[in-house]
C-alpha cells in the first residue's frame, strides 16, 4: 500500500524512490510489526485477562506448569494482526505470492481460533474435534498447494531442489500438490506441538523466518539466483517483507511470552505460523533446507510419533513425556535451560541451512 504511495510521491521528491527497494521495505515491515506488537500487546493481554481466557494446564504434565494455569492465551492474534498489517503496508499488493501466504496465515489462524474458542469460551477442554480440525487444515492446505501448482509460471516453480548438489533437481509434476499439502499441514501441527514452553516456539520461528527471507530475496533476484545456482522464482522477493514482518511481530510477542510468560500463543498463532513458514519454503523451492532449519519442530513431532507408536505396539514409552521438551523437564532441566538450548540448536541449524546457498 505504501509502495504505491511512494511511487506517486517520488514524482515530487526523488527520495521516496528508496521505498521501491525490497530491502528497505523489509526493514520497515519488521519495525512496523514490532511496534504494533509492543503497542497492542499490553492492551490485548489485559483484555484476555478480563475475559478470563486462561490456558488450561494438564494435570499429568510437569508439576512446575501448574502455576501457569490461568495465564492468558490466544496471544497469537497479536502476531497475526501485526504481520498482516505490516505486510499490507509495505509489500507489493499486486504480488500473488504475498496474498497466498497472507491467505494461508489467516486460514490456519481461523482453525486455531475455533479450537481456542471452544476451549476457552465454550469451556470444552477437548477443543475443536480432531476430525474437523484436520479436515479444515486439509482443505486450506490443499487449496494453497493447488493454487501454487496452477499459477506456476516456470518448471522451476514445481521442481524439488536438493541442496549441496548443484545439478540434482527432481521434477515433481502433480506430485508437487501432494508434497506441498503435507508440508503445510505437517508444519502447522509441528509448531503447535512445540509451543509448550515460554518462548520455545516463537524464537525458532523468528530465526527460520529470517533465513527464509534471505532465500526469498535471493530467489526473486535474477543476478543473485543465477550466481548462487538456485531457481529463479519471479516475484518471490516480496516474501522477504512478510518474513521480516514475522520476525518483528515474533520479537514483539516474545517481549510478553518470554519466561515467565505473560501470555501464550495458543493454537491461533502456532497453526498459522507453521503453515505460513512451510508455504514460503515451498514457494522459494527450499523444502529440504527448511526441514533442516526447522529441525526443532521436526524433532518435537517425531518424538510424539515415536512415543505414541511405541506405547501402542509395546505398551512402553520411549520418553518420560512427549513432546520431547517435557522429557527434558522431567529429567530435571529447568524450563529456561530447555528453551535456550532449543534456541541454540535452531540457530546452528539455520546457519547450516544458509550455508547451503554457497556450498554447491
Amino acid at each position: 500500500m505504501l509502495m504505491w504511495l511512494a511511487e506517486y510521491l517520488k514524482g515530487f521528491a526523488s527520495g521516496f524512490n528508496v521505498f521501491q527497494y525490497v530491502t528497505v521495505r523489509s526493514i520497515m515491515a519488521a519495525l512496523t510489526a514490532l511496534a504494533i506488537s509492543l503497542a497492542l500487546g499490553p492492551r490485548m493481554i489485559d483484555r484476555l485477562q478480563r475475559k478470563q481466557y486462561g490456558q488450561p494446564i494438564r494435570s499429568d504434565g510437569p508439576q512446575s506448569h501448574l502455576k501457569k494455569a490461568g495465564t492468558p492465551t490466544m496471544g497469537g492474534t497479536l502476531i497475526i494482526l501485526s504481520v498482516v498489517l505490516a505486510t499490507v503496508l509495505w509489500a507489493d499488493l499486486d504480488n500473488r505470492y504475498v496474498w497466498c501466504v497472507v491467505g494461508v496465515t489467516l486460514a490456519f489462524g481461523l482453525v486455531g481460533f475455533l479450537d481456542d474458542y471452544k476451549k476457552l469460551v465454550l469451556k470444552d477442554s477437548r477443543g475443536l474435534p480432531a476430525r474437523y480440525k484436520y479436515a479444515l487444515q486439509s482443505l486450506f492446505g490443499l487449496a494453497a498447494a493447488l493454487f501454487l501448482y496452477y499459477t506456476a509460471d516456470s518448471a522451476a516453480a514445481t521442481t524439488l531442489i536438493v541442496p549441496v548438489f548443484k545439478d540434482l533437481v527432481i521434477p515433481l509434476g502433480a506430485l508437487f500438490v501432494v508434497t506441498s499439502y503435507f508440508m503445510i499441514v505437517g508444519f502447522s501441527n509441528a509448531v503447535n506441538l512445540t509451543d509448550g514452553l515460554d518462548g520455545l516456539a516463537i524464537m525458532p520461528a523468528v530465526m527460520v523466518a529470517g533465513a527464509l527471507g534471505v532465500f526469498a530475496y535471493a530467489s526473486g533476484h535474477h543476478v543473485f539466483a543465477e550466481y548462487l545456482g538456485i531457481p529463479r522464482i519471479h516475484g518471490s522477493q516480496e516474501l522477504a517483507i512478510f518474513c521480516s514482518a514475522l520476525v518483528g511481530a515474533g520479537l514483539g510477542f516474545l517481549w510478553f511470552n518470554t519466561y515467565p510468560a505473560m501470555v501464550f500463543m495458543g493454537d491461533i498463532g502456532a497453526l498459522a505460523i507453521g503453515a505460513a513458514l512451510a508455504t514460503i519454503a515451498i514457494i522459494v523451492r527450499q523444502e529440504i533446507v527448511f526441514i533442516l532449519m526447522a529441525g526443532v519442530f521436526v524433532m518435537e513431532t517425531v518424538s510424539v510419533i515415536l512415543q505414541v507408536g511405541s506405547f501402542k505396539l509395546t505398551g512402553k514409552r520411549i520418553f518420560r513425556m512427549a513432546p520431547i521438551h517435557h522429557h527434558f523437564e522431567l529429567k530435571g532441566w529447568p524450563e529456561p535451560r530447555v528453551i535456550v538450548r532449543f534456541w541454540i540448536i535452531t540457530f546452528v541449524l539455520v546457519l547450516i541451512g544458509l550455508a547451503t546457498l554457497k556450498v554447491r
